[in-house]
């Protein structure tokens, strides 16, 4: 893509962009304006997701091309549907982006680390989506436990190093924690702490009679 190395490419789009600017300071095309940076950040993924389709090697373009398309989105949402952008375009925008973490592992598998930031945030974009519907604490909960969630699918992916079976440890703590904050907004947590002293007796029990 030598192209997209060029000169006069980037001094045209560096001239397009200081034009628009200019435009909205004056207020020259109203409400036009907005019909153009939907178009303008949406054709710009579509650049970047062409330059990889083009050449697999470029597996990073995916991340700038499904968060342009993401805040194109974004910015129709809000333009089309204020009262739907309010509410969800921050999820939006961040599924978008944890979208494109996600397309990286899946076609470059080598780049595991995708993982974990991928899952990361599509909990950011779950908690965004919950946070007019929900208290502050159990959107807390469901941000441990989306974390939580995310190492435990890590551990079973294959690296170069085997699989991260340690992952399994900060999920265990995680998805506890996300679950005892869940609990805590809600009447189960006076039914579930007895229930889990009971579970511990019995599993206590059950060792001791074995052991014998």
């Amino acid at each position: 893509m030598k192209w997209l190395k060029s000169s006069i490419v980037w001094g045209v789009v560096l001239i397009a962009l200081g034009i628009l600017f200019l435009l909205q300071t004056f207020g020259i095309l109203g409400g036009l304006l907005t019909l153009v940076w939907i178009l303008l950040f949406g054709a710009a993924g579509m650049i970047f997701l062409f330059v990889f389709l083009t050449d697999r090697a470029h597996w990073w373009a995916l991340i700038p091309g499904f968060t342009l398309l993401g805040l194109s989105a974004l910015i129709a949402l809000d333009w089309l549907f204020p009262r739907v952008g309010e509410a969800w375009g921050g999820a939006l925008f961040l599924g978008a982006i944890g979208l494109s973490f996600w397309a990286v592992y899946f076609f470059q598998r080598e780049h595991w680390w995708a993982v974990i930031s991928g899952g990361v945030m599509f909990t950011l974009a779950l908690v965004a989506a919950l946070s007019s519907v929900v208290e502050g604490t159990a959107a807390g909960g469901v941000f441990f436990l989306g974390i939580g969630l995310t190492f435990a699918l890590f551990s079973a992916v294959n690296t170069p190093q085997g699989r991260m079976r340690w992952a399994l440890i900060p999920a265990a703590v995680l998805s506890g924690m996300g679950v005892i904050l869940v609990a805590a907004t809600t009447p189960l947590l006076g039914y579930l702490w007895p229930a889990a002293l009971v579970v511990l007796g019995l599993f206590l029990l059950s060792r001791a009679f074995v052991s014998r």
